[in-house]
């Protein structure tokens, strides 16, 4: 009997350890992530110019600046607000909204398909955290939607991503899901309902095309702009044409999950579903749940993983766990896969610059950002702990 309790109180210790495990200390994880803010705020100071400001990632340990234009330059302003939200400190409010003026070209930037990104988790976040009342930022936004839909084409039924190239005639990633934020967001202030047309085309094709029997995504689908049909579906960060690079899945797990959040169609709900049970359900998924940067590489153990998928997905995971079902099933995945990122892959205090995780991998087969920290994979991280909190 005295045998029999004691393995009862072992699996028990077990348990509760698995459990507690699960549940990081989010008040501490954002004191050590706001000292790792103030260290890169004294770095971009001595480093920044006038173009260079925005922290992306590391080069060779140094602070790899770059200009409001660069599709990531909004998730650095967007961490300040984060932190914000989490500590309410005065000075956190001050950064971020200095770093957010920096951002307000970029509305009228036809350039890039990333308006979205760089807007919305800048001033986006700022509006949500600063009232509804403030015009100025509400009128930023609704710019910046305006010119992300100048690069609609209503033939192809979905917005142009990178700019005609030789490969590609009107290339359009499954990246672009998380844009179309920006648009519902424009619809609701300005009451002009053409925004939410354009993004919801926009998702209805992606749906249609730009996934495989396995709910799987493609990286580049290519249109015929005549005829509006599918050229060719390719990848340009994954391992091949036919594999499912990670942070691609997860761009498409959180842009399907928002659509529904954004017009309760079932139809993006089962999406969102359907891709989950792919990540979460795939053989291919490390034990941490921190997926390598493609699921179909062949040899694994000398690939790097990809913390900012990983990072995405948590967070997408959490606001999905709100509208499924599966709730305790999604909420348990996200909180292993924070455990994982919160234990094994932040980086310790006053090193890599600044930033809170490592071990993301930005594009490897150009070879460029492989197993270093990425501005990107902090900010979902943040994102992902606060929506934690909701229960």
């Amino acid at each position: 009997m005295i045998k029999q309790g004691y393995r009862l109180m072992i699996v028990f210790c077990v348990l509760f350890q698995s459990t507690f495990a699960q549940q990081p200390d989010i008040k501490k994880v954002f004191s050590d992530a706001e000292k790792q803010s103030m260290l890169m705020i004294n770095t971009i100071n001595n480093k920044k110019t006038n173009r260079l400001t925005f922290p992306r990632s590391l080069d060779k340990d140094s602070l790899k600046l770059v200009p409001s234009g660069d599709w990531t330059s909004g998730f650095w302003p967007g961490i300040l607000w984060l932190e914000y939200e989490q500590s309410q400190k005065p000075e956190l409010k001050e950064y971020a909204e200095t770093f957010t003026r920096l951002m307000e070209k970029e509305q009228w930037n036809t350039d890039s398909h990333d308006v979205g990104f760089k807007i919305y988790c800048s001033y986006g976040n700022a509006l949500r955290l600063t009232g509804i009342e403030n015009e100025n930022y509400k009128a930023i936004i609704i710019q910046a939607a305006k010119t992300l839909c100048k690069r609609f084409n209503p033939v192809t039924g979905c917005i142009k991503s990178w700019n005609s190239t030789s490969k590609w005639k009107y290339p359009v990633i499954i990246d672009n899901m998380m844009n179309l934020e920006l648009l519902f967001a424009a619809t609701r202030f300005s009451n002009d309902s053409s925004f939410y047309k354009v993004a919801v085309s926009h998702a209805n094709t992606t749906l249609k095309n730009h996934f495989r029997s396995d709910h799987s995504s493609y990286h580049v689908v290519d249109y015929d702009t005549i005829t509006g049909n599918v050229i060719q579906k390719n990848t340009a960060q994954g391992y091949a044409d036919e594999s499912a690079w990670a942070r691609g899945q997860a761009w498409g797990l959180y842009g399907f999950t928002m659509c529904y959040r954004e017009t309760k169609n079932i139809v993006y709900l089962k999406q969102a579903e359907d891709i989950a049970a792919f990540i979460l359900d795939n053989p291919d998924l490390p034990d941490d749940k921190i997926p390598y940067w493609d699921y179909n590489v062949p040899d694994k153990i000398q690939e790097p993983r990809d913390a900012s998928a990983a990072a995405i997905t948590a967070s997408a995971l959490y606001e999905l766990s709100n509208y499924s079902t599966n709730k305790k099933k999604y909420r348990e995945a996200a909180g292993k896969i924070l455990e994982s990122l919160t234990r094994n892959y932040r980086s310790a205090a006053n090193t890599n610059g600044g930033f809170i995780l490592n071990h993301s991998t930005g594009h490897k087969p150009a070879k460029s950002e492989i197993d270093v920290p990425i501005i990107y994979a902090d900010y979902y991280y943040l994102e992902a702990l606060l929506r934690s909190k909701k229960k």
